[in-house]
Parts: C-alpha cells; structure tokens; sequence
C-alpha cells in the first residue's frame, strides 16, 4: 500500500444504546448505535408480528368465501 493514501484501521469501539460494547477495527475510533444483536428484537427472538387480521381472511371478507 501506498503511504499517506489509506485512512488509518485502528481498533474501534462499538457503544450500543443499550450498553453492549463491542471491539473491532475500523477507520473510525469510537462508534455509537441505536440496536445491535444482543438488543435487536429479530435476533433475541422478541419479534411480534402485528398481523391482526392475515391477508387471506380480508381476502375472504371482500370478496367472499369459494364455493
């Protein structure tokens, strides 16, 4: 690589709103985030799906039941 034409890759710091910190390496040193694995509702299996009425009974209730 060519001198003075790269940014830096230092080890970074990684701050969760929810206090996880994480170590890892990047041209900025400190980062800070809204969500992150460890608060993410999809990977701490938390999700809620808010499907109150599925797609095949408002399908159903327009247009009617098949014979």
């Amino acid at each position: 690589m060519k001198k003075e034409l790269h940014p830096r890759y230092v080890e970074a710091t990684v701050t969760c709103a929810c206090g996880n910190v994480l170590k890892t390496r990047s041209t900025v040193k400190e980062m800070h985030i809204n969500t992150c694995a460890a608060c993410h509702p999809f990977f701490t299996g938390k999700a809620k799906h808010i499907d109150t009425e599925g797609r095949v009974a408002r399908f159903q209730k327009r247009y009617g039941k098949a014979k």
